[in-house]
């Protein structure tokens, strides 16, 4: 019995054959021009029963070529930053929806809503654009402020609040692209303000000398609080979010105990008030001494450049995003995991700590028991608004610095109670923990690929004889 060969297709070397012999120089042969990669499917030719692979990339039967303005559309409407984007807006509209529920004319109108709906769908927008109106005039620009500082002087109060939440939220950020949850932000702050206010009063230097060893004072505070939750969980495994959390309760009540010490408390005051910084100690206000503007935004910005060319173009940065990666196969990689566990909880908390000092030598000058208020909570809310790169999370801080400046305004102007602006910042990270969530109520699923052509099938196995 003779076994039948089928013969070779013309473009498939035979086993002796390099893969581009008999080619013209310089001319690719053909498998190299249809070879597949990463961006292209293989097919079958049911015709000759040989394997020819498709050069038609998948992006492109899927209705999608890399390159095109619909693409590059679908990348940035599909993306990250959108859902983020979107998420506000949606936890705006049911934040309106909820100040319309609180309005007493939107009531009124809802008791003969069937017979004149168009009153109570007036009443609820009026309700909703009066507040946000007041919000942004209290945040962003003021027409009936006096002159151009006094138009823009609620900017300026947005970016003063914004500092520490920019400077905590980039601990927070640095250390989930780390693979940590930084939870401590609070007692970092309150560690920072702790040994910056002393540094602040207790020393008596010239100027600049002593408001840069208040500075260095307040970041090695929160390094060293931030590097033992590091070394803790580097050396024994324990679980960075209950060491941090139990370290916000130590800082709190130290910071308590303090302020009852001579050293710490004011002469001649019953309340936990330590004295007052010097001079020489306090950030200098950038834009005059009728704004509360001061050096500490401008560290923001220093220290959102410093993170992303830090986690963008160094050996160290890269080091943190493989182990938060995937630890294990850092590790295997060569990367020493438990050095870049703690270095990253340490430089974490000394960004927590420019809080502190902003705190303690920005706004109050003083150092209290309320020195964090809830800027380290608030500062994990703004890393993940941000998706923990740097500029989304400086971003992110300054969304919420105006949320915090204009409730007041609004709540002055339309009696809107400010509890509204929390509940507006807790519908945001609701929606920001939920991409898919957002994906669904606006349509931004990727389009799915299609399937193969019918008559482009795997063919059935045959026997290769005759039967």
């Amino acid at each position: 019995m003779t076994e039948k060969h089928q013969p070779r297709h013309a473009a498939e070397p035979g086993p002796d054959t390099a893969p581009g012999a008999g080619t013209a120089p310089g001319t690719a042969p053909e498998d190299e021009i249809q070879a597949p990669d990463a961006a292209s499917v293989t097919a079958l030719d049911t015709a000759g029963g040989a394997m020819r692979p498709s050069a038609v990339p998948v992006s492109a039967q899927s209705g999608s070529v890399p390159g095109r303005p619909d693409s590059v559309l679908r990348r940035i409407s599909t993306g990250s930053g959108m859902v983020s984007v979107l998420a506000v807006l949606l936890a705006l509209t049911l934040g309106g929806l909820l100040i319309a529920s609180t309005d007493r004319q939107v009531g009124a109108t809802a008791g003969y809503l069937f017979a004149r709906p168009s009153d109570f769908f007036s009443a609820v927008w009026s309700a909703a654009t009066r507040s946000y109106v007041a919000l942004f005039q209290g945040s962003v620009y003021n027409p009936r402020g006096s002159g151009v500082g006094g138009q823009f002087a609620p900017l300026l109060e947005t970016l003063t609040i914004a500092t520490p939440l920019i400077t905590a939220g980039l601990g927070v950020a640095l250390a989930f692209r780390a693979g940590l949850f930084n939870i401590g932000a609070q007692g970092q702050i309150i560690m920072a303000g702790i040994l910056a206010s002393w540094v602040g009063f207790a020393l008596h230097l010239p100027l600049g000398l002593h408001l840069l060893l208040v500075l260095l004072a307040g970041v090695v505070g929160g390094a060293v609080w931030g590097g033992l939750v590091g070394l803790l969980k580097a050396r024994t495994g324990a679980h960075e979010v209950i060491v941090t959390i139990m370290f916000n309760y130590i800082a709190l009540y130290l910071v308590r105990y303090l302020l009852d010490t001579p050293a710490f408390q004011r002469p001649g005051e019953t309340t936990p008030i330590s004295p007052v910084l010097d001079p020489t100690a306090v950030y200098p206000q950038i834009l005059g001494s009728q704004y509360r503007l001061h050096l500490g935004f401008l560290l923001a910005i220093a220290a959102t450049v410093f993170v992303w060319w830090l986690l963008n173009r160094s050996t160290i940065g890269f080091e943190f995003r493989a182990v938060g990666a995937n630890p294990k196969a850092a590790l295997s990689a060569g990367i020493n995991v438990p050095r870049a566990t703690i270095l990253g909880m340490a430089i974490a908390g000394g960004l927590a700590g420019l809080s502190g000092v902003a705190q303690v030598a920005g706004t109050e000058k003083v150092l209290t028991d309320g020195v964090a208020a809830t800027y380290g909570f608030d500062a994990i809310t703004v890393a993940l608004l941000g998706r923990s790169t740097p500029w989304g999370t400086f971003a992110a801080g300054v969304l919420f610095g105006a949320f915090r400046a204009g409730a007041v305004q609004m709540q002055i102007q339309t009696g809107t109670p400010i509890d509204i602006v929390l509940v507006v910042q807790s519908l945001i990270v609701l929606f920001i923990a939920a991409p898919p969530l957002i994906r669904a109520i606006f349509g931004l699923n990727p389009r799915k690929k299609k399937a193969a052509p019918a008559g482009r099938s795997r063919p059935a196995a045959t026997t290769g004889g005759a039967a």
